[in-house]
C-alpha cells in the first residue's frame, strides 16, 4: 500500500462559501498562492453556482481566469447542474466536482431537487464530461449522517455509488457533511467500497463538528484511502446543513500524516503562513487543533 497521500484543499470553496465577510478575488488568489507555496497541489478553487444562493462564489469565472498556469497544480470547480458545468468548462475547468446528498431532504435544502432528480442531473453531467474530456469527481454528501433524516443506511450510499460509477465518475468522494459519523461507519463503508471498486477511485471528506475529523481520517487511511479533502484553518461548513461547522483542518491532517511517515509533499511550517493569510481576509481566528502547539515551538 502506497504511503503517498493527496491532500485536496477545499478552503477556497467549501471553506469560504459560508463566510459572512466577503473575500475579494485578489484575496482568494493570495490564499491560493500561500497554499501552493506550502506544497499543496490539489485544490478546489471555486463553484459555479447561483451568486444569489452563494454570494462568495460570484467571481468564479474571474477567479478561474487568474489561476496559475502550472501543470503540476490540479484545480477543480464544483458545479450543481448542467448550466454550472457549462460555465465551468467555458472558464477553463478540466475537472468538475458534483455533489449529491444521500437523502431527499438534504437535496431539497441544498439544490431544491429530490434525490432521484439530483441523481439524474449528476448522471447527465458525468455523461457530458466523459464525452468532452472533462474529469468528473462525484461527492456523496451526508453519507454517514443527515441533519434532517439522521443516520444514513449504508445500502443507500452503496446504491448511489454504483449508479455514479456506472455513469462513468472518475472519482467517488464519501463526505460526512455534518461531522456526525463515527469510525465504525467509516470502516464498514470504505471497506465495502474498496472491495468493490479499489481504493484509487475513492476519497474522503470529513468535518470536525464533533472533534472526530482526524479519527475518521485515520480510520479511512487504514482502510486504504489515500486522498482526503481538508480546509486551511478549519474553514467551512455547509450553509444548508444546520450544525455542520468547519471542515477537517488541513494543518491537522498534514501534521498527522507527516508525523506518521506518510508523504504529503506539504510543509507544515509554510501552512502556518497560509492560515495567517486566510485569517486576514475572513477577519476571524483560524486554526486546527495543532495550531497552538505549532506556534509554541517558535
Amino acid at each position: 500500500m502506497s504511503n503517498i497521500v493527496t491532500v485536496h484543499e477545499v478552503g477556497l470553496r467549501d471553506g469560504l462559501q459560508n463566510q459572512p465577510k466577503h473575500v475579494p478575488t485578489q484575496g482568494k488568489i493570495e490564499i491560493l498562492n500561500a497554499l501552493i507555496a506550502s506544497g499543496i497541489t490539489s485544490i478546489e478553487a471555486t463553484s459555479f453556482v447561483s451568486p444569489k444562493a452563494v454570494p462568495q462564489m460570484a467571481d468564479a469565472t474571474d477567479l478561474y481566469s487568474r489561476l496559475p498556469s502550472d501543470d503540476s497544480i490540479h484545480f477543480e470547480a464544483l458545479v450543481p447542474n448542467e448550466k454550472g458545468y457549462e460555465l465551468a468548462v467555458n472558464a477553463g475547468a478540466k475537472t468538475i466536482a458534483l455533489v449529491l446528498a444521500s437523502t431527499n431532504t438534504m437535496n431539497r435544502k441544498n439544490i431544491n431537487m429530490t434525490l432521484d432528480h439530483a441523481l439524474n442531473v449528476n448522471i447527465n453531467v458525468i455523461g457530458r464530461a466523459k464525452a468532452e474530456g472533462v474529469r468528473a469527481r462525484s461527492y456523496i454528501s451526508t453519507a454517514l449522517h443527515c441533519p434532517y433524516e439522521g443516520e444514513v443506511k449504508p445500502s443507500i450510499v452503496f446504491d448511489i455509488a454504483e449508479k455514479l460509477h456506472s455513469a462513468g465518475a472518475d472519482e467517488l468522494v464519501i463526505a460526512d457533511t455534518t461531522g456526525g459519523g463515527n469510525p465504525a461507519q467509516v470502516k464498514s463503508i470504505f471497506n465495502t467500497l474498496i472491495n468493490k471498486y479499489g481504493s484509487k477511485i475513492l476519497a474522503a471528506h470529513f468535518h470536525d463538528t464533533r472533534g472526530m475529523g482526524l479519527v475518521l481520517a485515520w480510520t479511512a487511511l487504514e482502510c486504504g484511502i489515500r486522498k482526503f479533502d481538508s480546509s486551511i484553518g478549519g474553514l467551512g461548513g455547509c450553509p444548508f446543513a444546520p450544525g455542520a461547522t468547519g471542515n477537517l483542518a488541513t494543518e491537522d491532517l498534514v501534521f498527522m500524516l507527516n508525523e506518521s511517515g506518510y508523504k504529503t509533499g506539504v510543509n507544515i511550517e509554510k501552512l502556518k503562513n497560509a492560515i495567517k493569510v486566510a485569517q486576514s481576509y475572513v477577519d476571524q481566528p483560524l486554526g486546527g487543533k495543532i495550531t497552538k502547539w505549532l506556534d509554541s515551538q517558535q
